[in-house]
């Protein structure tokens, strides 16, 4: 499939500004972890996930990250474009979870179109809202939801992702999206281990009782 069946607003724009976003929207292919966008100083353009996936995530001074939000196929990353955005005042790197392929959308060219068209300014304020959305939902659970509920909701929607209850992810992994310590999670996950929601293994934690997981996520 071609860039216009991916791009979301394509039959809304005119043919003039459909050629200029394909002429200058580039193929890329990235490998798990290839960081594709780091920070502020690095305007690396739009990026639309064609097939993979990508995180966005925020560091701390002290080097712990926490996972902002993912993106899946046909999404759209507006932050690797923070040129765009002059009144953005953190930085977010964007890097690849699983083998992906993108197209990397020029950031003058789409700033230029958005001024012109009230179609893909439109468009682009509504993907702001939702990234903002989801990061002031992350933000209240944070703050307001118990650790262990979190927990539960991690592995639960890791579960969903990956399409199995044996995720083959470490406890530093899990620790990054997260944004705690890794010792945090590894006494949880013995926690939950303990009463039977879970089992351990060296580089894996198996969902038992996803029952459970629920209940807790809930509580």
């Amino acid at each position: 499939m071609n860039f216009a069946s991916y791009f979301p607003i394509w039959d809304k724009i005119t043919p003039t500004q459909q050629q200029l976003l394909q002429q200058n929207a580039v193929s890329r292919t990235v490998d798990k972890g290839t960081v594709i966008h780091n920070g502020n100083a690095d305007c690396t353009g739009l990026l639309l996930v064609r097939s993979g996936q990508l995180r966005a995530y925020i560091l701390s001074a002290e080097g712990r990250e926490i996972t902002l939000y993912r993106l899946f196929d046909r999404d759209l990353c507006l932050f690797s474009a923070s040129c765009m955005m002059n009144s953005i005042q953190f930085d977010i790197t964007i890097e690849a979870e699983k083998d992906t392929t993108i197209w990397i959308i020029s950031a003058d060219i789409y700033q230029g179109m958005m001024k012109e068209s009230t179609v893909i300014s439109n468009f682009t304020n509504e993907i702001m809202a939702t990234r903002f959305s989801e990061v002031m939902w992350l933000m209240e659970q944070i703050l307001w939801k118990s650790f262990d509920k979190r927990l539960a909701g991690f592995l639960l929607e890791e579960s969903r992702l990956e399409e199995t209850s044996l995720l083959r992810i470490t406890h530093e992994t899990i620790a990054n999206h997260m944004g705690t310590a890794r010792e945090v999670v590894t006494r949880m996950l013995r926690y939950f281990q303990n009463e039977g929601m879970v089992r351990l293994t060296r580089g894996t934690v198996e969902i038992i009782d996803e029952t459970a997981l629920e209940k807790l996520q809930n509580a």
